[in-house]
């Protein structure tokens, strides 16, 4: 148990003395396993007390810093995903509080931020610190309107300008929380007088422009948070957390508070060590500490069965590559294949020969246990393909779509891998993404024929989501299209190859963006929906370019293809006035 008193300087102060009461009455009417449970409090010798729960572990600001000074850039995105969720959870509790009567208490924190977070070391997440919490319940507690009170970088605009609050408040200050552990910084930073104003107005990047390797879907989960009007964000502290655990699930649905716990084990090891505890980091999560590190660790998969897409471009996930040494293993990869490519196939489909053309041996038809027939060196029959190929490769297009890579003639080439193969293979089936890239390269010296070398290196280089790596990765996979265009993964490589080229030119042209360069951002914009047509965030980076140029006939257009795309966006809403304005203006020229 821990006792929290009025320190003697501030027992004399009457709004201290009231503040450290709300928080008492509030606090002692939650129950929630988010939330610091507070026991009892009362008077004793004209001296406040607050017996509360002792909650053993951190606060999250120290928890951000000691992760930033151990290597890391940033919390790990599953992780900060899931300290947001649990902080939803215990906010949306406060949130909906009935009073004995059945009326809600509409209580409301706001004052969230890192500090007022502790994280325990057995991974659990409690919010502390009710102090200026305003409630229904009693009444003469609630603030006067126009005052502020809270840690201003972390205020919604309508808190900086003193208006009344509600649940939505503590949205966006989760939101700003989210945005420092992915980020490591916070999005407005400096003195009051200039950062209020630029909360206001909306003044600061996107987490993806303060780190680009962030997936684009957790960008756009935390700029809806943190929407200036306050209708436009989430309802809810239940729906942003709804929001958090899909996106947990995609990413990495093992991880639990278990994994939390050995997180703040590890950062905290000699802390405990000093009070006699032993850190208790399974060597599992070690290894997954050491690649978030590297930043080898993978990220969110991309949707491609939601039609039209509302995500920025992303790169997608890329499977593990299984052993295609046997004839049914083969099978299966097809199949899997098919089945993600179907849509993809549809949007492509081009006249098809009416056979299956000879293709190169790569690993999945090397015949690793039987050997097989192969094709005279002139005339007469096609090669002699096993029948789980031969029915993919009927089911691929035998022309390359506008801007493929050319197919390289067959060659003849090994009928078994290189060296190098099952060592590249290997690391990447265990995300080892750095060791699979430099396997892959070995594998493509020892043998520049095979194509699967071509196949791992790239992906190795697409998970580890670098815009120079991205690079490489785009340059792998053109030439393992090269040499097995009818690869039963041709079609999911190629629409990786569109993704790749879309979110480098979505990223830069909204960096481009922010250092006002819109003559550079909008072409840019338009590499990106050269790419990815149905993408509503090239949509609207290619309408705001475009406005900014003062193109206002392009800039409507994009913006209504944004609206058409992505009706519910954040954005909508402005998008909405802007076009509303234009029509008002063209209404008073004629």
């Amino acid at each position: 148990m821990l006792i929290k008193k009025v320190l003697p300087e501030h027992a004399s102060n009457p709004d201290f003395t009231t503040m450290f009461i709300r928080e008492a009455r509030i606090s002692s009417s939650l129950s929630h396993s988010n939330i610091a449970q507070v026991y009892d409090f009362g008077c004793i010798d004209g001296e406040y007390f607050l017996a509360m729960e002792y909650v053993d572990g951190q606060p999250l600001n120290r928890v951000l810093q000691r992760a930033l000074r151990s290597g890391l850039s940033s919390i790990p995105a599953p992780l900060a995903l899931l300290i947001g969720s649990e902080m939803c959870r215990g906010l949306h509790y406060a949130h909906t509080r009935l009073d004995q009567q059945g009326q809600p208490l509409e209580i409301v924190h706001r004052d969230i931020a890192p500090d007022n977070v502790l994280i325990s070391y057995e991974g659990q997440v409690k919010i502390v610190d009710f102090g200026i919490a305003q409630s229904s319940e009693p009444r003469d507690f609630a603030t006067t309107p126009g005052t502020v009170k809270g840690k201003f970088l972390y205020f919604s605009p309508e808190q900086a300008r003193g208006e009344l609050v509600d649940a939505r408040t503590d949205v966006w200050a989760t939101g700003v929380v989210l945005y420092k552990l992915l980020c490591g910084r916070l999005p407005v930073e400096g003195p009051a007088y200039s950062a209020l104003s630029r909360i206001v107005r909306g003044e600061f990047p996107r987490p993806c422009v303060i780190n680009p390797e962030l997936p684009l879907e957790l960008d756009a989960i935390v700029m809806r948070a943190l929407t200036l009007r306050r209708e436009d964000r989430y309802p809810s502290c239940m729906a942003l957390d709804e929001a958090l655990t899909e996106a947990l699930a995609s990413m990495d649905p093992r991880l639990s508070t278990r994994s939390l716990s050995s997180f703040i084990h590890a950062l905290f090891s000699e802390d405990l060590r000093a009070e006699g505890r032993q850190p208790l980091v399974p060597p599992s999560f070690q290894e997954q500490l050491d690649r978030w590190r590297t930043g080898t660790s993978p990220q969110l998969p991309a949707s491609p069965q939601r039609a039209p897409s509302v995500e920025p471009p992303t790169d997608t996930q890329v499977e593990p590559v299984r052993p295609l040494s046997s004839r049914m293993r083969l099978l299966g990869v097809g199949v899997g294949s098919a089945v993600a490519g179907a849509a993809l196939a549809l949007a492509m489909a081009t006249p098809r020969s009416p056979t299956p053309q000879p293709m190169p041996r790569v690993a999945g038809e090397s015949g690793l246990t039987r050997k097989e027939p192969r094709a005279p060196a002139s005339g007469g029959a096609s090669a002699v393909i096993p029948v789980a190929v031969a029915s993919m490769v009927v089911a691929a297009p035998s022309a390359s779509p506008p801007g493929a890579p050319a197919a390289e003639s067959p060659r003849p080439v090994p009928s078994e891998p290189p060296a190098a193969y099952a060592s590249a293979e290997k690391a990447l089936l265990r995300n080892n993404v750095k060791l699979a890239a430099f396997q892959g390269e070995k594998c493509i010296q020892q043998d520049p024929q095979w194509a699967e070398c071509f196949l791992i290196a790239g992906e190795a280089y697409t998970r580890q989501r670098s815009d120079s790596l991205s690079r490489k990765a785009a340059d792998r996979y053109t030439r393992f299209l090269r040499l097995a265009p009818t690869h039963p993964r041709a079609l999911e490589i190629r629409q990786k190859l569109r993704r790749l080229e879309a979110r480098r030119a979505f990223v830069e042209g909204t960096q481009l963006f922010k250092v006002r360069q819109f003559d550079e951002a909008l072409p840019r914009a338009q590499q990106c929906l050269q790419q990815a047509p149905d993408d509503a965030h090239c949509q609207l980076l290619a309408g705001d370019a475009a406005l900014a140029l003062g193109q206002q006939a392009r800039a409507s257009e994009h913006y209504r293809k944004f609206l058409e795309l992505a009706p519910d966006h954040a954005a909508a809403p402005r998008v909405r006035a802007t076009l509303a304005n234009d029509e008002l203006r063209r209404a008073h020229r004629k």
